[in-house]
């Protein structure tokens, strides 16, 4: 590999995440500079610095091998997240290293579990900050860099294929160029209509701002510490809620409904299964709410539909404390923190694609097993899936849930309760946030033991890279 061209994506990386430590020095001086203002300005020079040093000296390229596309995708998103502690170390207060790093981890990868007690003592322009990390992970660091570079010959569709998981490549029946521009503008639509909308319900520009940037990117930085309960605007919630379904629907699919007109792509099993399960479960969990949390079976609903997609889309708000709600609601929660939404979309998680792919080759063993001689394909919506998709489907959920499985055990090891520990692995490798117990929705992390909160911040990293994409880095075989 060519290190030196490896470097030189790093520092237009560097450069990118450089510009929103620039806008977020920006509302430090709106709001009279506060006390960010020097944290993020030393951390724009410093990370300017090293982002323009390799554009200098390392001659442009276009052409890339594979092998090093693999490379600049997966170590963009570790010096992003490296990079991204500059403001949170520099600024201080309860902050340490580990803990900035795990919070930069999170907010990259889209989880939204953080270690922070007193999130409204951070001053607006680091939490301006905090939700643009959301933001720029939500649709991928290296897809943004492509889409701002006009001409990176064979390099952009190189990177494209690394950056994307292989589901949602399958699905997205575009050439790099165009897959690109339509995954940038849907997230940019979504983003714009949702500050609107929250702005004309009551929420002021900046809550309004970084709780789109949390939503469409399935984030869930909150810059309050009570969650989006702080604001008690059932409109908002509608809205929020809306917004997390739409990111959590492959990015593809949406554009195809809204600028072509195909409404009947949602008939799909995917999107179909993906709507259905989020319905029957929200009224499955009200009506376990109801009694013991809530009198009315509507505000159960509210409540229950609320927290539901929040886990189910791995967004990670939260309007209530699921502390103490009974083991049937946590289950159910549990399950859609493990699945997750669709591919295509800025959601973790196993995903729904590869959850539908799984039934459908289970039913068709049965059927298999009962007429031993008859050839029965497994087939999606019409089209045949290929057996090597369907092994490598059984492979991903049986490697995910060892992860969550082996990070759960660590944990309990050092001391962290059974509870915490597998919901807390659940949701890290998920990149959803809350976990249940010590961990809910209105709690933090803050209380897991240093080593634990490194093995959850690598969670979270494996499970934005959709496993294969950081551990390939590992493999011998990639450095022959």
């Amino acid at each position: 590999m060519r290190l030196s061209i490896i470097f030189r994506f790093f520092g237009i990386v560097l450069l990118f995440n450089a510009l929103f430590m620039l806008i977020s020095l920006g509302v430090s001086i709106w709001y009279d500079i506060d006390d960010g203002a020097f944290a993020l300005l030393y951390s724009f020079l410093i990370t300017s610095l090293f982002g323009l040093m390799p554009l200098i000296f390392v001659p442009n390229t276009n052409e890339i091998t594979i092998k090093e596309g693999l490379f600049i995708v997966a170590g963009s998103w570790v010096l992003s997240c490296l990079i991204g502690v500059l403001p949170y170390v520099m600024w201080g207060g309860e902050i340490s290293f580990a803990d900035a790093w795990f919070e930069s981890v999170s907010g990259y990868t889209t989880t939204g579990a953080t270690i922070l007690k007193d999130i409204e003592a951070l001053p607006r322009s680091i939490l301006f900050w905090r939700a643009s990390t959301h933001w720029i992970g939500g649709i991928g660091i290296v897809i943004f860099v492509m889409v701002m570079l006009p001409s990176m010959g064979n390099a952009k569709s190189i990177l494209f294929r690394s950056e994307l998981a292989p589901l949602a490549k399958d699905n997205l029946k575009y050439r790099a160029r165009e897959a690109m521009r339509i995954l940038l503008w849907v997230y940019l639509g979504l983003t714009f209509v949702e500050v609107i909308l929250l702005m004309v319900f009551g929420l002021d520009w900046f809550d309004a701002i970084t709780h789109s940037f949390a939503t469409v990117a399935t984030g869930g930085f909150s810059t309050r510490n009570a969650s989006v309960a702080a604001f008690n605007n059932l409109p908002a919630e509608i809205i929020i809620m809306v917004f997390m379904m739409l990111s959590g629907m492959h990015f593809g699919l949406l554009f195809a409904v809204i600028a072509r007109r195909r409404v009947s792509l949602i008939l799909l099993s995917v999107p179909l299964y993906y709507i259905i399960a989020n319905v029957v479960a929200s009224a499955l969990m009200a009506w376990d709410l109801l009694g013991s949390h809530f009198d009315s079976y509507w505000v159960a609903l509210r409540y229950s539909s609320f927290q539901l997609l929040s886990a189910g889309t791995s967004t990670g708000f939260a309007t209530y404390d699921t502390l103490g709600w009974p083991w049937f609601s946590l289950m159910l929660l549990l399950f859609f923190t493990l699945q997750c939404s669709c591919a295509g979309s800025t959601s973790g998680g196993i995903k729904v694609d590869r959850i539908v792919i799984a039934w459908k080759a289970l039913r068709t063993s049965v059927r298999r097993a009962s007429h031993p001689h008859a050839i029965i394909p497994i087939k999606v919506d019409g089209h045949v899936v290929a057996e090597d998709t369907v092994s490598g489907v059984f492979m991903f959920i049986v490697l995910y849930l060892s992860i969550v499985f082996f990070s759960a055990v660590a944990l309990t090891a050092m001391g962290v309760p059974a509870l915490d520990a597998i919901s807390g692995s659940a949701a890290t490798m998920g990149n959803v946030g809350p976990g249940f117990g010590g961990i809910s929705s209105m709690s933090n992390y803050d209380s897991i033991p240093l080593a634990g909160k490194w093995i959850l911040s690598g969670n979270m990293l494996l499970g934005r890279l959709e496993i294969y994409g950081l551990i390939t880095l590992f493999s011998r075989h990639f450095w022959r």
